[in-house]
């Protein structure tokens, strides 16, 4: 009768134990998943590359939100609204963006209090931390719907490319520690682009480090 007894509990406790189980693995399943950050205008670091003392990081420094917080380009959307939309000038420095009027999407180098406004920074590496006091920023790889590039424009209208998926990637640029900098971030169709950077450099010591590759997703309204 004890034996019984005994088996009986047993399975009762496993029956349980296997019922709590499954509790839990609905309890999972049923989970929201995590939802992006979606950023339509203000200011952001979206390549803020850190030294923490052993390794070199890259995230998306938020200055959207007091106080800016640092968040996993993974997790954000940059989101280049319909104001960001012009047109390719006739200049024919400008033939990298596509035809001379047809549509292009910009965020600006300057600040446009409508826009998103991405940035790059290594303000958070410090001085004599890596070889020659530099970072290289590297996009890898560009998807989306057509070219997306990056490029600076001087007081005379003169344009310089950082970055042009149109002519073959990677692209490499090498930035000095505690640069801040802003470009002009140009997409040649509305839709939704997949940038993938990423920051090496070498140590002091000689050591070759890198961030790891970062994925960062923009979309682009109408």
């Amino acid at each position: 009768m004890t034996s019984t007894l005994t088996r009986k509990r047993s399975l009762k406790a496993r029956l349980v134990t296997g019922a709590a189980a499954a509790a839990v693995v609905s309890l999972v399943s049923i989970a929201p998943a995590h939802a992006a950050v979606t950023i339509s205008q203000g200011h952001v670091d979206a390549v803020d590359v850190d030294w923490t003392g052993s390794a070199l990081t890259l995230d998306l420094r938020d200055s959207t939100v007091s106080p800016a917080v640092d968040r996993n380009p993974a997790d954000v959307v940059l989101n280049a609204v319909s104001a960001s939309k012009t047109t390719v000038p006739s200049n024919s420095a400008y033939s990298f963006l596509g035809t001379a009027g047809a549509p292009v999407w910009i965020l600006p180098q300057t600040q446009n209090s409508n826009l998103v406004w991405p940035g790059f920074s290594t303000e958070g590496v410090p001085s004599g931390a890596l070889q020659n006091n530099s970072v290289t920023v590297r996009l890898v790889s560009a998807s989306g719907p057509a070219d997306v590039s990056v490029f600076t424009t001087n007081s005379f209208g003169t344009p310089t490319v950082w970055y042009d998926s149109g002519n073959g990637l990677p692209d490499n640029r090498s930035f000095p520690v505690n640069t801040h900098a802003h470009a002009n971030w140009a997409f040649e169709a509305a839709g939704t682009y997949t940038l993938v950077f990423e920051g090496t450099a070498t140590t002091a010591a000689g050591a070759s480090v890198t961030t790891g590759q970062k994925t960062y997703t923009f979309t682009v309204q109408p």
